[in-house]
């Protein structure tokens, strides 16, 4: 499987060090990060990669979080909070079972964990179809970022290890892999351009609204098959709209 580890914005060189060494320890090849605000190459990092030092070399650093996920069709992303999320929490098993679907597609999948000081926001975890929550006691529910990702690791590990009818959730497997996250932003934005060419979205409350948007798309699971039909419907509409415009009158 193309897993990806992402790091959104880490700010401790020892936890970058660190989440590189778990990745080594638990087989994952990938490391990507998203606008560091620390040295991830730094001698911090460095002393804690210990066997992690190669893939911490070939880590990837993205500007944005949209760009660190583009090429990848499943993504779960980590969140800390108890409420507010603009989707459904879920448990590791069933989160990472969704994940493990996608094991015989070569594209990438990613799982993705937030700041060390305020995690993921909304449009954030908006990229992806499954949010994963680690249970921990009521009175502090937020982790360390390399315990996070040793938490996740390991029981995505142990998810790896069963047979694949005991591995896999109860959410029926769709008939076709989720598009590749670029796709779907791709769209996102001409449909966003288009609605509010014709007036259904207005600037103050169009990120709102096509926040909700972009939830429903991300819980039907659209193909790249369906977000073509998306793209040819709103290139469509656009031209029967601008087609039907009253001419300019001159004054």
């Amino acid at each position: 499987m193309n897993l990806q580890v992402v790091l959104v914005e880490p700010a401790g060189p020892l936890n970058v060090g660190s989440v590189a060494r778990l990745c080594a320890n638990f087989g994952i090849e990938g490391l990507r990060l998203v606008a560091p605000r620390c040295d991830p190459l730094g001698e911090e990092a460095r002393r804690m990669a210990v066997h992690g030092l190669p893939l911490l070399e070939r880590a990837i650093v993205f500007p944005s979080l949209n760009a660190a996920l583009a090429d990848c069709r499943r993504v779960v992303a980590t969140s800390g909070r108890q409420e507010g999320e603009p989707l459904p929490l879920c448990g590791p098993q069933q989160a990472l079972g969704w994940l493990l679907e996608g094991e015989d597609n070569d594209a990438p999948a990613a799982i993705v964990f937030g700041r060390e000081d305020r995690g993921l926001g909304n449009d954030e975890l908006l990229q992806a179809g499954r949010l994963l929550q680690i249970a921990t006691g009521p009175a502090y529910a937020s982790l360390n970022l390399s315990h996070a990702v040793a938490v996740v690791l390991h029981e995505l590990q142990g998810l790896r290890s069963l047979p694949p009818p005991l591995a896999a959730t109860a959410t029926p497997r769709p008939a076709a892999e989720p598009c590749p996250r670029g796709a779907l932003e791709g769209a996102l934005a001409d449909a966003e351009d288009l609605l509010l060419e014709v007036g259904f979205l207005y600037p103050h409350t169009a990120h709102a609204r096509m926040a909700k948007l972009r939830a429903l798309l991300q819980r039907a699971e659209v193909s790249s098959a369906e977000v073509a039909l998306l793209r040819g419907m709103v290139c469509q509409l656009r031209w029967a709209s601008r087609r039907a415009a009253p001419p300019l009158q001159d004054h």
